[in-house]
């Protein structure tokens, strides 16, 4: 990679990792999406994943005294099976299917009747880190999975945000040990790795500045508006893998 793309994808991981830490998500998928650009394939979602659990982990340890311990374990639980099986599901489904698919899904969550994952929060969170950590291994950005079922259980700003970012943390965590099994070298994109999670550790300072200056009502509304982006480019990337080339 040239200077200048190495350059890039620094000042990309701390817009992206403030953005994250101001609203719980849509950092990674952002950060993937220019890295894509610049970056050989098979190392784009093995780096992607290092460079990702740097940012949820210097999250988490900034907004530590929030996290909600139980929701996290659960979803860690799940993430372990997903993680093991190696997207496994997401292997055997078309692309475009589960780019649809999880598009919809989440705008179903944010704009539609909200399910109430708040009866059965264990396995709700469970089922999301199976599907989210599954899926991950493929696709890189899935953040939005266990953030549509932690919105559904009504959890306060500051919380959300710091139990998102131990859920990302522990996917990313797994994935990572998968891919190392599979024989990923890691090791020559140790000096980049390293410069995009200092540089997103910057940016998570700045977006937890700006999410603890935030109301609840402005927070709610960012996260609505960001979460509808995201689930609109998966609709759209799903919808064109079933145009004519």
């Amino acid at each position: 990679m040239s200077a200048a793309s190495q350059i890039l994808l620094i000042a990309v991981s701390l817009a992206t990792s403030a953005v994250s830490a101001a609203f719980g998500l849509g950092g990674g998928m952002m950060l993937i999406a220019v890295m894509a650009q610049v970056m050989p394939i098979p190392a784009l979602v093995p780096v992607h994943g290092v460079v990702q659990m740097g940012s949820n982990g210097g999250r988490a340890l900034v907004l530590l005294p929030h996290v909600n311990w139980i929701a996290a374990l659960w979803y860690a639980l799940g993430a372990v099976a997903g993680a093991a099986l190696g997207g496994a599901l997401a292997v055997n489904l078309p692309a475009e299917i589960v780019r649809l698919a999880l598009g919809l899904f989440i705008l179903w969550i944010v704009w539609g009747r909200m399910p109430r994952f708040e009866r059965a929060p264990k396995r709700a969170m469970a089922g999301a880190g199976f599907i989210a950590t599954g899926l991950s291994m493929v696709f890189g950005a899935t953040g939005p999975i266990g953030a549509a079922v932690l919105a559904a259980l009504r959890l306060p700003r500051q919380t959300f945000v710091a139990t998102q970012a131990v859920t990302a943390l522990s996917l990313h965590v797994f994935k990572i040990a998968v891919f190392g099994v599979l024989g990923f070298a890691f090791a020559p994109w140790t000096g980049l790795i390293l410069a995009m999670i200092a540089s997103g550790f910057i940016g998570t300072l700045m977006g937890t500045r700006l999410l603890a200056r935030m109301s609840e009502g402005a927070f709610r509304y960012g996260f609505r508006l960001l979460m509808t982006v995201l689930a609109g480019g998966l609709v759209l990337r799903g919808l064109a893998g079933f145009l004519p080339a």
